[in-house]
């Protein structure tokens, strides 16, 4: 079978996570998938596999003789779909030969235009899958579970000699919440790779240092007819502590490794309003500026309009992975090589954002990104090609054969 196929199955089944819920997952339906999983891992013939009460699975291919002191590599991606975008009821839209040119997504009649995404037409010819414009498609990142399913069921029928492989799909990486509960040691692999980036060939393990603020600001209403003096306008102090921060530091004019403020919540009324922003950067002392420059306009506030208006809640996220990964190199250096040996040039890029091997990294599994061959991840332009899907799973083969010799 090839990945693409298993993709349009998975792709199907609603697996949004909730950031606003307090269990374990975010989501039941979540179970779903996991559930799906389970039964064709171990159709597959991987062993000790399992759906833990958090909606973790786990498996293990076994190694085959004589590579069974060849490291342990694990291969992660994770079940849910970004709450950013619809993600109930997808119908995937498969286009065959695909001519290059603007694609209709049938289920609300616009067009994904090259003109807009001009790499679209770098893939004519291939076999385009798209959504049809009302849901996100969830190759981010489904399409990682299936390669990974479809690289474990190629060792197997072409009897690839491989050391132990670890499988782990895991709930709620889209709410930041993947590896919270993830079993390290009960997985037992030496390395891992996340399968949950972009273009495949891509290979990332440098992602920002992340935190997420909340705010909240007490206002106090009157009649407007007879404020002066008395009103404390919530929603006028929010966008005075918004232009605050530097306008020119935002995700939309920031690329690479430049962080960020993202204010990606704001609602309320007169006497109260909340905002929501997540806090960006590759750099570490840079990080730390922005954690300190919010909480100054925050204190710069509750100076001017007294003590209490402003409520400041800043949370880590996850930490920039590099320090954990340069001390095993050889996961890129391998990784370089199986791209190549894929017939593509590899290309390492940093993430502008996180996944789930950033925090694995940090809890004692180094675990850089391997690119999908998604793109437009989170809304309703999202796409992959089979072809893609099929040179990716070809690099985890190679991986795997490189980490056998």
């Amino acid at each position: 079978m090839r990945a693409f196929e298993r993709f349009l199955d998975y792709a199907k089944i609603y697996t949004t996570s909730d950031d606003n819920s307090c269990t374990h997952p975010s989501t039941a339906r979540q179970f779903d998938l996991a559930r799906l999983l389970e039964k064709q891992m171990k159709e597959l013939g991987l062993a000790d596999v399992r759906v833990d009460e958090c909606c973790y699975v786990y498996g293990t291919l076994p190694a085959t003789p004589g590579c069974e002191s060849k490291p342990a590599i694990g291969l992660i991606a994770h079940m849910d779909t970004a709450p950013a975008a619809p993600g109930e009821h997808v119908k995937p839209q498969v286009i065959e030969n695909y001519d290059g040119g603007d694609v209709l997504l049938a289920g609300t009649g616009a067009y994904m235009r090259v003109a807009q995404f001009p790499e679209l037409a770098n893939w004519k010819g291939q076999t385009l899958i798209t959504a049809d414009g009302t849901t996100l498609l969830g190759a981010d990142d489904k399409a990682g579970i299936a390669e990974i399913l479809t690289a474990v069921e190629r060792l197997q029928t072409e009897h690839i000699p491989h050391g132990k492989v670890c499988v782990a799909f895991t709930p709620d990486e889209e709410v930041g919440e993947g590896a919270d509960l993830f079993d390290v040691k009960g997985l037992g692999a030496d390395f891992a790779y996340t399968v949950d980036g972009g273009d495949v060939g891509e290979l990332e393990y440098q992602n920002f240092n992340a935190a997420s603020a909340e705010i909240t600001i007490h206002g106090f209403s009157v009649h407007p007819g007879s404020a002066k003096g008395l009103m404390k306008n919530a929603l006028n102090i929010a966008m005075e502590l918004h232009a605050m921060l530097p306008a020119d530091e935002r995700p939309e004019t920031t690329e690479g490794t430049e962080g960020f403020y993202h204010l990606d919540g704001m609602h309320g009324i007169v006497s109260e309003a909340h905002m929501g922003y997540i806090l960006r950067d590759h750099d570490a002392e840079k990080f730390a500026a922005r954690k300190a420059a919010i909480t100054a306009a925050a204190a710069a506030i509750n100076e001017k309009y007294g003590p209490g208006t402003v409520e400041l809640k800043l949370t880590d996220s996850y930490s920039n992975m590099e320090q954990q990964i340069l001390p095993h190199f050889h996961l890129i250096e391998n990784a370089q090589q199986a791209v190549r040996e894929a017939g593509l040039e590899p290309k390492i890029v940093p993430i502008r954002g996180g996944t789930d091997g950033a925090r694995l990294s940090f809890m004692g599994l180094p675990c850089p990104n391997l690119g999908t061959g998604g793109f437009n991840f989170h809304g309703p332009c999202e796409y992959i090609t089979a072809e893609k899907m099929d040179k990716s799973v070809e690099i985890l083969v190679n991986i795997l054969k490189i980490y056998a010799k």
